[in-house]
């Protein structure tokens, strides 16, 4: 157990995180920013069949991070990933609507059923449907199962077949509380003697768990020692964006990695899926009914962790590379702050803005944002591929990985 995770631990020289975002299908956004790290790191090493896990000694992911980030942590090269997402994105969200239900239900009801026995049949599937996937838009089992294809159905979070350490946001509703597991051996509960040890859970679970954005997709169950757990999307928790979460792992002493910081010690790359304020010009407090005001307050909570996570590491992190946090702080770079004069980490944060203007700043004129701003554009992939090329194109810089050679 662990092979890959103590080949990273007891590795020498600095160290490189990954830390990647949720954001469902604007996950291809991530994936074209990796290609340009890929090739980038590629080339200065002067080995054109590396891949990222050879390069990273931590990957964190949240959702469809969560997903990249395994899948990379595996050993697959970004191309491979690439094609996953492009062949299986309509797959994993296709459209768990009235329509499809109604013809599931006809074909429970055998030909000739009395309309007694139709009744007893339509009764047991609506009490189906209200304990799993009455409030998921689209169903379980095609995204489940394409994880255990591409993961393995046996393969666990301790699997030697992780080649970097990796670590992945949950949401536990069962206890209320944020689950950040990881495959660090050293880790309190990674312990392979512990009856409900994380490391003998189902990787593909934990992965499925990761995603299971609430309203979207169906909460995932896990058996943890002799207790089953229910679990949702790590994004509904302050980790979406996991980043400044996966420098405290791989720095302080009670996750027992403990590397040592400094810019010229650890390099942290965080890569984002897309940002879209949803400014409201016109608002009027009439305007605030119920169910505005808590979706309001949903996503404004949302963004607000997401924000902090990346100013934090700006903050203790000497920042390359960023786009601007706010009008009053910009983007912090070169800026002085509390850790000043030697900083933490050298940092370097990639997303684009999913607005009229950012498109444009982006030279995507001809994208709509609408197209390209929810979970679930599966018919705009390829426009979610542009802005992610853009992106690289003209915010990855080959001097961001200077000096941090594999």
């Amino acid at each position: 157990m662990f092979a890959g995770a103590n080949a990273k631990l007891g590795k020498s020289g600095p160290r490189k995180l990954l830390a990647l975002d949720g954001g469902g299908i604007r996950g291809l956004i991530t994936i074209e920013i990796l290609a340009r790290i890929e090739s980038i790191v590629r080339e200065q090493a002067g080995k054109p069949s590396l891949v990222l896990a050879d390069y990273f000694d931590y990957i964190a992911g949240t959702s469809t991070g969560a997903v990249i980030g395994t899948l990379l942590a595996l050993g697959k090269p970004v191309d491979e990933i690439r094609r996953i997402y492009l062949d299986c994105g309509r797959m994993m969200f296709d459209k768990n609507t009235i329509m499809g239900r109604l013809e599931k239900l006809s074909s429970e009801v055998p030909h000739g059923a009395s309309v007694f026995r139709a009744v007893d049949i339509a009764t047991d599937y609506a009490k189906r449907l209200v304990d799993k996937e009455a409030y998921a838009k689209y169903p379980d089992k095609p995204l489940a199962d394409k994880l255990k294809e591409l993961v393995g159905s046996d393969t666990t979070l301790g699997a030697d077949a992780l080649r970097t350490l990796l670590l992945l946001v949950l949401c536990n509703v069962t206890t209320d509380s944020p689950w950040p597991l990881s495959n660090n051996p050293r880790a309190r509960y990674n312990d392979p003697a512990r009856s409900n040890s994380n490391a003998k859970f189902p990787l593909w679970q934990v992965v499925r768990a990761s995603t299971a954005a609430p309203t979207y997709f169906p909460p995932q169950e896990i058996k943890v020692g002799g207790d089953t757990f229910v679990f949702v999307d790590g994004g509904v928790t302050s980790y979406n964006n996991p980043s400044f979460q996966l420098f405290l792992q791989a720095t302080l002493e009670p996750y027992g990695v403990m590397w040592p910081v400094g810019e010229k010690n650890m390099l942290l790359v965080s890569v984002g899926t897309g940002l879209h304020p949803n400014a409201q010009q016109g608002l009027r407090s009439d305007d605030m009914h119920a169910a505005a005001a808590i979706s309001t307050a949903t996503e404004a909570l949302f963004n607000a962790a997401m924000y902090q996570q990346d100013q934090l590491c700006r903050v203790f992190g000497r920042c390359q590379c960023g786009d601007p946090l706010d009008r009053e702080i910009s983007d912090l770079i070169g800026a002085k702050g509390p850790a000043d004069p030697e900083r933490l980490f050298t940092y370097v944060r990639y997303n684009a803005t999913l607005t009229r203007e950012g498109l444009d700043g982006l030279g995507l004129a001809g994208i709509d944002p609408r197209d390209v701003e929810s979970l679930d554009s599966v018919e705009h992939m390829d426009e979610l591929r542009k802005v992610g090329a853009a992106v690289a194109e003209r915010k990855v810089k080959r001097e961001h990985f200077a000096g941090f050679g594999v």
